[in-house]
C-alpha cells in the first residue's frame, strides 16, 4: 500500500471540494470494508483518501414525504434493526442480513454496499476491470462460475457485488448525489448501476468527484422479499439473489418487480418475469415467474447452475412476498 493524503471533513461541502475530478487521484473511505481491500491489492493508489466518518449530514433515516430517507453511511446493522425498515422492506432486512457477518454489519455501510468495486477474481487479481489481453476476453475460456449469465455479450462478465441494490430497484428506489459547489443529482436505482465498456468506465453513475449521500424508498406500502443462495452463510457473496415488490390487494398481484442479483454486471430487471406475476399467488404462479426470470440467459461454459437456481430464488421470493 502506497502512502497518502488522509483527509476528514466535518460536512458533505467540504468532502465533495477534496475530491479530484479523475478517478483513482482520491478515494472516499466510508466503512473501509472494500476501500482497504482495493489499496492492499493495489487496485488503487490515491494521493487522499477522503473520510465521510464525521459528516453527520450522511448518518441516519428518517421518514419524510412519503419516502424513507437512508444516509449513505448509515451501517448495515442499523438498517437491519430500524423499525420502520423491517414493517416495509423485509426485502432490504434479509438482504443485509444475508452478508452474515457481525463485523461486516456494523461497519459496513448502505452507500458502500453500492458502490463497491467487483468481486471478480480477474479484475481482484490485476488483470483489469474487464479481465481481457491482446484485446480479448480471459473469462469465457477461463474460470468463469461466478460470472455473468446475463448481460454478457460485451465485455463485461463479471457481476455486481451489491447486495441492496436488487432490492432497491425492486422498490422503485432513488440516489442522490452530491458533487462540487453544492450540486445534487437524483438517480433512479436502476440508472445508478451501469456497464462498463472500457478499462477507465466505472460501475456506477457516480461521478469522481460526487458522493452518494443519499437512498430514497417511497413508501408504498409494497409487498416485498429477497431469496438468496449461498455456498456460505458468512464472509461470502451469493450465488444467485431474487427481489420482488408488488402490490398486493384484495389478494391479486399488480404493479410487480422482479431483480435478480449476483447474475449479471448490473442488478437484472426481469421483466418476462415480472409480467407473468399478476393475479392469485400459489407455487404454479411463482414457479412460471422463475422460469420466465431464467429465459435469455447466456451462461458460460462453468456457470450454467445458475439458471436452475435463478428459477428457484424468484419462485421462493415471489411466495415469500405474497405470505404463501
Amino acid at each position: 500500500m502506497k502512502s497518502f493524503e488522509y483527509a476528514a471533513p466535518r460536512n458533505l461541502k467540504d468532502a465533495t471540494e477534496l475530491l479530484a475530478g479523475n478517478w483513482g487521484e482520491t478515494e472516499i473511505l466510508a466503512g473501509g470494508t472494500d476501500l482497504v481491500t482495493c489499496l492492499k491489492q493495489g487496485l488503487t493508489a490515491p494521493k487522499r483518501v477522503v473520510s465521510l466518518k464525521n459528516v453527520a449530514e450522511l448518518k441516519g433515516i428518517k421518514s419524510e414525504g412519503g419516502e424513507l430517507r437512508i444516509g449513505a453511511t448509515t451501517t448495515l446493522a442499523e438498517l437491519v434493526a430500524n423499525k420502520t425498515v423491517a414493517e416495509n422492506f423485509p426485502s432490504l432486512v434479509a438482504a443485509a442480513k444475508g452478508i452474515g457477518s457481525t463485523q461486516m454489519l456494523s461497519v459496513g455501510t448502505v452507500g458502500g454496499d453500492l458502490c463497491q468495486r467487483p468481486r471478480c477474481w480477474y479484475f481482484r487479481n490485476g488483470l483489469g476491470l474487464l479481465a481481457q489481453k491482446d484485446g480479448a476476453s480471459l473469462v469465457p475460456d477461463g474460470e468463469n462460475r461466478y460470472h455473468a449469465i446475463f448481460g454478457n455479450d460485451g465485455p463485461a462478465k463479471f457481476v455486481s457485488a451489491s447486495s441492496l441494490g436488487p432490492a432497491l430497484i425492486a422498490l422503485g428506489a432513488s440516489v442522490t448525489v452530491a458533487g462540487p459547489g453544492g450540486k445534487t443529482r437524483k438517480i433512479p436505482a436502476a440508472e445508478f448501476f451501469q456497464t462498463p465498456k472500457t478499462e477507465t468506465d466505472r460501475e456506477t453513475a457516480l461521478k469522481a468527484n460526487e458522493v452518494l449521500s443519499e437512498i430514497s424508498i417511497p413508501l408504498k406500502g409494497l409487498k416485498n422479499a429477497t431469496y438468496e443462495v449461498r455456498h456460505r452463510h458468512g464472509l461470502d457473496w451469493p450465488y444467485v439473489t431474487a427481489s420482488v415488490a408488488f402490490q398486493l390487494k384484495a389478494g391479486a398481484v399488480s404493479d410487480a418487480r422482479i431483480v435478480l442479483g449476483h447474475v449479471a454486471p448490473v442488478p437484472w430487471a426481469a421483466a418476462d418475469a415480472a409480467k407473468a406475476l399478476t393475479g392469485k399467488v400459489d407455487a404454479a404462479l411463482a414457479a412460471k415467474c422463475g422460469d420466465g426470470a431464467a429465459s435469455g440467459a447466456k451462461p458460460l461454459s462453468g456457470n450454467a447452475y445458475k439458471v436452475q437456481l435463478v428459477k428457484a430464488a424468484v419462485k421462493r421470493a415471489v411466495l415469500a412476498a405474497a405470505g404463501v
